[in-house]
């Protein structure tokens, strides 16, 4: 079976800069894929540029076997992929269930979304116990469960997380990792770029390794991780 999701030889920047050399990266259906390597080495833009916030220059991206390259990002949003930006993912002033409508646009009818808020609160109980405030009263780990539980109420096929561990102590970024699991074990594809590399690499079945743009190395995350060389070479650990 072809993989979900499949990003091939992407060159990718901003302007007229390319950040993103050459990168092939896939990942299937019930699997989570790391994305690491050290700061400014294009891991985010990666993602950005498949739904169009970078620009691609060249490369192709297929999702469900379908050639989506250049597709608008709410058309792809609409498709079954989700993104999870790593700031300004909640809607400081809405509550809770305000937010999770926010991500609802896609459903249809209010009984579906009721049904999907239902679902959520499932999963996150952490946020239908404080269903009634701000998000921006959240703590940052509630906040980050709000962000990712407001881009799975379109029920995406694949979840695309930028930094989800981003500032977060080791509490709350084990209760995020431990989520995720959980959505992944549900059948949906994650792809997350992450600093915490170790932290990555624990709940990905794969990753790969981004270096000054290129792909430096790629595989099974438990080898990845157990290379001494390129733990402190690529990885910074």
């Amino acid at each position: 079976m072809p993989s979900i999701l499949i990003m091939k030889n992407i060159i990718a920047g901003y302007g007229d800069v390319a950040i993103v050399r050459n990168v092939s990266i896939a990942v299937d259906k019930g699997e989570i894929v790391a994305i690491v390597g050290p700061n400014g080495s294009g891991k985010s833009t990666l993602l950005k540029c498949l739904l169009g916030f970078a620009r691609l220059f060249q490369g192709q991206v297929f999702y469900q076997g379908r050639d989506v390259t250049g597709m608008a990002s709410y058309r792809l949003i609409n498709q079954g992929i989700g993104y999870v930006p790593q700031i300004n993912n909640v809607f400081p002033n809405l509550t809770i269930p305000e937010n999770l409508d926010m991500g609802a646009y896609h459903r249809k009818g209010r009984n579906s979304i009721k049904t999907g808020i239902k679902d959520i609160y499932e999963m996150f109980p952490e946020l239908e116990e404080r269903k009634n405030s701000l998000a921006g009263n959240l703590s940052g780990g509630e906040r980050q469960m709000l962000a990712i539980a407001r881009a799975m109420m379109p029920q995406p096929q694949v979840l695309l997380l930028d930094e989800p561990l981003a500032s977060l102590s080791p509490k709350p970024s084990s209760v995020i990792l431990s989520k995720l699991t959980k959505i992944k074990e549900a059948g949906m594809a994650i792809i997350i770029v992450e600093q915490n590399v170790k932290k990555a690499l624990s709940i990905s079945k794969r990753g790969y390794v981004l270096v000054e743009g290129t792909c430096a190395m790629e595989g099974d995350s438990e080898l990845l991780f157990s290379q001494e060389g390129s733990k402190q070479q690529y990885l910074g650990l």
